[in-house]
C-alpha cells in the first residue's frame, strides 16, 4: 500500500531548507543566552552586586549598532566558501575561541577583562547573526518565511537550553572554565553548515561600498514613504520591549525566589522547551496559512499574557524550601514564557524578514534587528535599579504596560484583513 501524501502545509515543515533553518537558529542563539542566562548566573555566584550584574547589558551594544557594518557583509566575500558561508565560518570560529576564553577569567580579580570579551563575544555574535539573517533571507522564497522563520526560533529557543539548563547544571559539577569551553563547542554545528551548504544568489550583491551603504535605506524609505518607514520602525522597537526587558533578569529572579542553580537548569529551563517547540511549530505551520500579520495579533496577545506570570512568581515571594508545588508553579510560568515569546518572536521575525530587500538582505536586516536590539542592551540595563526601586512583582507589571505600544501600531503595519508591507 502506497503511503498518502503529506498536506501542502504539512510537507513543506520536512525539507532541506528546514533543516539549514534549525542550525541557523541554534547557532543564532547560543551564544546570545549565554549573555543572557549564563553570564548572569556566573557574575552572581562569584558575589557581584545585582546592579553591576544588570549594567551588563550594556555589553550587548553591538547587537543595537550591528547595521552599521553590515554593508561590508553585503558587498564582501572571504576567499573561500562565498559571501555568506565565508563569513559564517569565520564568526562561529570566533564565538567558539571567545567563549573559551571567557571561562579562563575570574570576575572578582579580573573584572576588566571579562567585559572585554563580554563585548567582543557579542560583536562576535551580533556579526554572526547579521549573515544567518541574510542567508536565511536569500535562502527560503517568500511563502517559507513565516514557516523557516519559526523553525529558526525555535531552535534558538533551544540553543538557550545549553547555557541556560546544561550549563548551570555542569556548573554545580565542574569549574566554571570547563563549562564555557564545553558550552562553546556547542558552534561546532554552524561552523561545519558553513562547509556543506550551497551558497545562496538570490540577487546580485552591491557593486560598491558606497551602494551597499546607501542603497538599503534609500530603498527602504522610498518604499512607501518615510512616515510608514517610521512607524515600521518604531513598530520593530515597541514589539519585543515589554518581553525584553521582563526576561532580562531572569535567572537572577529565580535565584532570588530561592530556587537553586540545579532547579533552574532542571526544571525552568526544561519546562520551557516543549512549549516552545511544539507551540512553535504548531505556529509556524499555521502562519502558512494564517498570513504574517494576524500571526502577530495573535501571537502578540499571549507574549503580553505571558509577562504576567512572572508578577504573579513575584507577588508569592522568596520561598525558604523548595518543594514538588514550588517546581510546577515556575514550570508553568516558565512554559507560557516560552510558548509566548516563541510565538511572537517567530511572526515578528518573519516580518522582518518579509520587510527586507533581497538585493540588501544583511544591511536591512541588520538594520530592523538592530533596532529590536535597543530595549535589551540600553533599557535593560536598567533592570536593576527598577527592581531595587520597585520591587520584582510591579516591575513585571511594568513590563506588561511596556508591551502594549506594539501591539497599538499593528493596527497600522500589520492590519488584521490585510498584508500590506512587503519588499517589491
Amino acid at each position: 500500500m502506497r503511503a498518502m501524501p503529506l498536506p501542502p502545509w504539512l510537507s513543506v515543515l520536512f525539507t532541506r531548507r528546514m533543516l539549514i533553518c534549525i542550525v541557523t537558529g541554534f547557532s543564532s542563539g547560543l551564544p546570545l543566552f549565554l549573555i543572557f542566562n549564563l553570564l548572569p548566573a556566573w557574575l552572581k555566584t562569584e558575589g557581584l552586586d545585582l546592579k553591576v550584574i544588570g549594567a551588563f547589558a550594556l555589553i550587548q551594544f553591538p547587537y543595537t549598532w550591528k547595521f552599521l557594518w553590515s554593508p561590508f557583509l553585503d558587498r564582501y566575500a572571504l576567499p573561500l566558501l562565498g559571501r555568506r558561508r565565508g563569513w559564517i565560518f569565520l564568526t562561529g570560529i570566533g564565538v567558539l575561541l571567545t567563549i573559551g576564553l571567557l571561562g579562563q577569567r575570574s570576575p572578582r580579580d579580573d573584572l576588566g577583562a571579562v567585559v572585554w570579551l563580554s563585548v567582543a563575544l557579542a560583536f562576535l555574535s551580533a556579526t554572526l547573526d547579521i549573515v544567518l539573517d541574510a542567508y536565511r533571507r536569500e535562502l527560503l522564497a517568500d511563502e517559507e518565511l513565516g514557516l523557516g522563520n519559526a523553525i529558526h526560533v525555535n531552535a534558538y529557543k533551544v540553543a538557550g537550553l545549553v547555557p541556560g539548563s546544561l550549563s548551570l547544571f555542569l556548573a554545580d559539577r565542574l569549574p566554571w572554565d570547563a563549562v564555557f569551553w564545553i558550552t562553546a563547542a556547542f558552534m561546532l554545528p554552524g561552523i561545519v553548515l558553513a562547509c556543506v551548504v550551497a551558497e545562496p544568489h538570490r540577487a546580485a550583491p552591491p557593486r560598491t561600498l558606497r551602494a551597499a551603504v546607501v542603497e538599503p535605506f534609500h530603498e527602504f524609505i522610498t518604499r512607501q514613504g518615510w512616515r510608514e518607514a517610521l512607524l515600521v520602525l518604531a513598530f520593530i522597537f515597541f514589539y519585543k520591549l515589554g518581553d525584553s526587558l521582563c526576561t532580562s533578569l531572569a535567572t537572577p529572579f529565580y535565584l532570588e525566589m530561592g530556587f537553586s542553580k540545579t532547579d533552574i537548569g532542571l526544571v525552568a529551563k526544561n519546562a520551557g522547551l516543549w512549549p516552545s517547540v511544539i507551540g512553535g511549530l504548531l505556529g509556524g505551520l499555521w502562519m502558512v496559512k494564517l498570513g504574517i500579520n494576524r500571526a502577530l495579533w495573535i501571537f502578540g496577545v499571549v507574549q503580553a499574557i505571558a509577562i504576567l506570570g512572572f508578577a504573579w512568581l513575584a507577588s508569592i515571594g522568596h520561598h525558604d524550601a523548595i518543594g514538588a508545588a514550588e517546581r510546577l508553579q515556575l514550570a508553568l510560568v516558565i512554559g507560557l514564557e516560552a510558548l509566548g515569546v516563541g510565538l511572537g518572536t517567530a511572526a515578528f521575525v518573519a516580518f522582518m524578514a518579509r520587510a527586507s530587500h533581497p538585493a540588501y538582505t544583511a544591511t536591512q536586516i541588520a538594520l530592523f534587528t538592530s533596532l529590536m536590539a535597543v530595549p535589551r542592551t540600553f533599557i535593560n540595563a536598567t533592570a536593576g535599579w527598577l527592581v531595587a526601586a520597585m520591587g520584582w512583582a510591579p516591575f513585571f507589571l511594568l513590563c506588561f504596560v511596556l508591551a502594549l505600544p506594539g501591539m497599538l501600531l499593528l493596527f497600522r503595519v500589520a492590519p488584521w484583513k490585510t498584508s500590506t508591507y512587503h519588499a517589491p
